[in-house]
């Protein structure tokens, strides 16, 4: 049975690697929007650094990671869209600014300390790893919600499959 181009994007997910393609793209602009929102943080914050060596280690990785982040989202998207936007110069910095407000728009002042202390830790990692343990934790908040955790209940769907079991 075929089904029609809707019906696929609605029941498609990501694999791992996709997601995390899609994550290390969105990264560079997550972290710089969260910088922006963090204010109450010092100026010398991981987060609130406009540049240097950190965000030019994620924006290295968003290079590496666009060819199959395109992949991913036209997986997601209707092909003929997919075809016409995914092949334009402003497809990446279009999906980038629609992401990262998305993400950043969840964060409250009061979350910024915490943020900043995790992306401390995170730091000497390679952004590569620090995409899969986001999208690890993004897998297991849906198998969590998918089994009624109460504390899980407002996070949203995402088009992520399943973690393999170990």
């Amino acid at each position: 049975m075929v089904l029609p181009s809707t019906a696929v994007a609605q029941t498609a997910c990501l694999s791992a690697a996709e997601a995390e393609a899609i994550t290390a793209v969105a990264f560079p602009d997550i972290i710089l929007e969260t910088g922006r929102v963090c204010t109450t943080l010092p100026a010398s914050s991981i987060i609130r650094r406009t540049s240097g060596p950190f965000l030019t280690r994620y924006q290295a990785e968003a290079d590496r990671a666009w060819p199959a982040a395109q992949q991913a989202i036209a997986k997601l998207s209707d092909p003929r869209v997919s075809l016409l936007l995914l092949q334009s110069d402003y497809a990446r910095p279009l999906i980038t600014s629609l992401i990262a407000p998305m993400v950043v728009g969840q964060i409250q002042q009061t979350d910024c300390g915490t943020i900043d202390r995790i992306v401390t830790l995170l730091e000497p990692l390679p952004a590569r790893n620090t995409a899969g343990i986001v999208v690890a934790t993004l897998q297991h908040l849906k198998a969590e919600k998918a089994r009624g955790a109460a504390s899980v209940a407002n996070i949203p769907d995402l088009p992520v499959c399943a973690a393999a079991r170990r």
